[in-house]
């Protein structure tokens, strides 16, 4: 009473490599298989809203995008690496003007006697950069203010930070709700920022002093000493536009955010496809499963299940699939074999019972002793024929399920088939029957339950008698073949018809002389079969012929053979 699991896989249908297709191997009504094609159709590509597994793909592959340009615009090494550049260019530049003022002063003799506002005026500066000179008392003797027209190109600000503009406005909108009755930001002059250096400047040294102005913008201001033999004559200060390097920084930002949005929206479309590949056949499969489970309770009519092929997938949901559908394939192959062995059982126990039923009928009416004692006879004929048949059918029903429980063990095969050729041979004696066993010396070991197999042989061994008469002989005998062992059982009896060849080993199958009728429940070659084959072995019968070559001779016996692995 069991179906060993078979997978049909194959489709006649052209395939490409790499196409996923549903499996139309089980046919089923249209009902049951339109709903997967339905719901594919309306969920398209992905659908965010119905797949939680493609929602966390999307967020855990952004998840690391976002901390990574989060963790550089918070660290900001840009910025600092800016300001350090910044400020050591206005110090180079400072440095310069007060040398070119030092020559003009010593050619003129005095700093007084110089044009600062010629020489001034002759300097490129950035756009906002104000260049001032100053007396040791701190005067302005000359001011110059870059304008856009003197600025390199390279310092052009003009380009748009559309994203860092917008952000910053959120995060000072945010900051000005948090802030709110704090008071507007307090921040420094320029001219304050200027004053603060120059008296440095006035002791020999060259000072730089970094600000805020009211608006947040960072201010840089630099000043350096103009020497005239050996003694200070005058301060240069340079100080810059308002959130020049602000701007700079803005432009950064602004270079990574749009390099950040592209990747937003590639990692996003990317992960909308993985999310495709994996939630969507899952979804199919998931939705194949349901099916199954509410066809009961959904209104969906009869009809077997359909699990979506993907085995063209070389990937975990491939193997997900193959392997559900050989569970759902294994699993109507059982209960075919159920409803099978049911349809077989009730059709085997209907002929006793009607021999019972004609027996009883005719009991009632015979009057002769002898008619009653031999419809007696037939009676309990047939009561043992239908306690040996539900003992039959009860031992083959159990042995799906303790062939799966019983726990198997090595041993030695040999040993075994010693033991049931001493037990058996008193039987064949008693008939006049030959025992005969040609067993090798040495031991060969098997590995699997070794009650079962003893069943099959004493199975094997006793059919064989049944068949034999006075005179007759059964052999046993054994070889190893590389990695399998071969046990033969052989009899001299009449051998099998040509037609049963292939029918032995079917259920309640019995081809036996008018003598053993009811004798035998025809289970015992079906459930050696199935023993066999649970330890991964073959049987099979056939027959003894004196040569191979004429197979239309006269069998002198019957052999079956059992390949068990080593």
């Amino acid at each position: 009473m069991t179906a060993l699991p078979r997978i049909a896989m194959d489709d006649p249908r052209p395939r490409k490599a790499g196409e996923v297709l549903l499996g139309e191997d089980w046919v089923s009504p249209d009902g049951t298989a339109g709903q997967g094609r339905e719901a594919r159709g309306r969920r398209g590509l992905i659908g965010l809203n119905r797949s939680p597994l493609a929602r966390k793909i999307v967020i855990f592959n952004l998840m690391a995008l976002i901390i990574l340009v989060g963790g550089v615009l918070f660290l900001n090494p840009f910025r600092d690496s800016m300001v350090l550049q910044r400020e050591a260019a206005l110090v180079r530049e400072a440095e310069l003007v007060a040398n070119l003022f030092e020559l003009q002063e010593t050619a003129a003799g005095s700093l007084a006697a110089t044009d600062h506002a010629a020489i001034l005026s002759a300097i490129s500066l950035g756009a906002g950069v104000e260049v001032s000179v100053y007396d040791l008392s701190g005067r302005v003797l000359a001011t110059h203010v870059g304008t856009p027209e003197e600025a390199s190109p390279l310092a052009s600000s003009d380009r748009s930070t559309f994203i860092t503009d917008f952000l910053n406005a959120v995060w000072d909108g945010v900051s000005l709700v948090l802030t709110a009755g704090n008071g507007a930001p307090s921040g420094v002059d320029r001219n304050d920022l200027v004053q603060a250096v120059i008296p440095l400047a006035v002791d020999g040294q060259t000072a730089a002093r970094t600000g805020h102005d009211p608006a947040g913008g960072t201010l840089f201001s630099v000043a350096t000493p103009i020497l005239a033999g050996g003694q200070v004559a005058g301060v240069v200060a340079l100080t810059t536009a308002e959130g020049e390097i602000d701007r700079l920084v803005r432009h950064e930002r602004e270079q990574i955010l749009q390099m950040f949005v592209v990747a937003l929206v590639v990692s996003i479309g990317l992960s909308l496809v993985l999310a495709s590949t994996i939630a969507n056949p899952l979804s199919d499969l998931a939705v194949a499963a349901e099916v199954g489970r509410d066809r009961d309770h959904g209104g969906i009519s009869a009809g077997r299940v359909r699990i979506p092929d993907l085995a063209a997938r070389p990937d975990e949901i491939g193997r997900l699939s193959v392997a559900m559908r050989g569970m759902v394939a294994a699993l109507y192959d059982r209960i075919d074999a159920n409803e099978q062995f049911a349809a077989d059982v009730a059709h085997e126990i209907k002929n006793p019972l009607a021999s019972l039923r004609s027996a009883v009928g005719s009991l009632r009416m015979v009057k002769k002793e002898e008619h009653r004692e031999k419809l007696l006879d037939v009676i309990e004929h047939d009561v043992r024929r239908l306690d040996r048949l539900v003992s039959d059918i009860s031992n083959a029903s159990r042995l799906d399920s303790e062939l799966v429980k019983e726990q198997e063990e090595e041993f030695n095969l040999i040993k075994t088939l010693s033991n049931l050729g001493q037990y058996l041979g008193k039987q064949t004696a008693e008939k006049g029957v030959d025992f005969i066993t040609d067993l090798p010396a040495e031991p060969i070991m098997i590995r699997g339950l070794e009650a079962r197999l003893a069943q099959v042989f004493v199975n094997l061994i006793t059919n064989a008698i049944s068949f034999c008469e006075d005179g007759d002989a059964v052999r046993v005998w054994a070889r190893r073949r590389d990695n399998r062992v071969l046990v033969v059982v052989e009899d001299t009896g009449p051998g099998i018809p040509e037609q049963a060849l292939t029918k032995v080993f079917k259920r309640f199958y019995s081809d036996r002389p008018p003598t053993h009728f009811g004798n035998n429940s025809g289970l015992g070659l079906s459930i050696s079969k199935q023993i066999v084959e649970a330890h991964g072995g073959v049987i099979w019968a056939e027959n003894i012929r004196p040569t191979a070559a004429d197979l239309n001779s006269e069998p002198l016996g019957a052999r079956f053979v059992v390949g068990l692995p080593v």
